[in-house]
């Protein structure tokens, strides 16, 4: 009677601290193969050309607060428009696309560029220097 006691509690003890073997597989979302989740950066000087010369579609991925208190001139705000990205987007695929966030150490940004190479735009560059470099190179910032 001891002896079979002492079985099933061992049995009770492992199957509750065993971990299923559909657990222990890792959990991965597909991504969509003309998805690159590495963007080559712009710089500054780069963006600004490219705005002077309304040759950008600029995508902010700093949320609707921080869109509000300043973004870069012509910038749409990703966080209210990313259901509805295509229609934000130029109808060429090959037009150039840049996402920023914050700055250097920001990953924001890494949303708004797959959702727009998921779409099929093939040209999606990332200002990495986000709002906070673009301030602090003096270029201005709309509200």
């Amino acid at each position: 009677m001891r002896y079979s006691a002492f079985i099933c509690a061992a049995v009770l003890m492992a199957a509750s601290t065993a971990v299923p073997s559909w657990a222990a597989e890792p959990v991965t979302t597909p991504v969509p193969a003309a998805v690159n989740s590495a963007v080559a950066d712009i710089s500054t000087a780069e963006l600004t050309k490219a705005i002077a010369a309304k040759q950008v579609t600029l995508l902010d991925c700093n949320g609707s607060q921080s869109f509000a208190n300043g973004h870069i001139p012509g910038a749409i705000d990703f966080a209210t428009t990313s259901k509805e990205l295509t229609a934000h987007l130029p109808k060429d695929k090959t037009a150039l696309v840049v996402a920023y966030c914050g700055g250097p150490r920001c990953s924001s940004y890494k949303a708004a560029t797959q959702a727009a190479q998921a779409l099929g735009y093939t040209n999606v560059r990332h200002y990495s220097e986000g709002i906070s470099g673009w301030t602090k190179s003096g270029s201005t910032v709309q509200k």
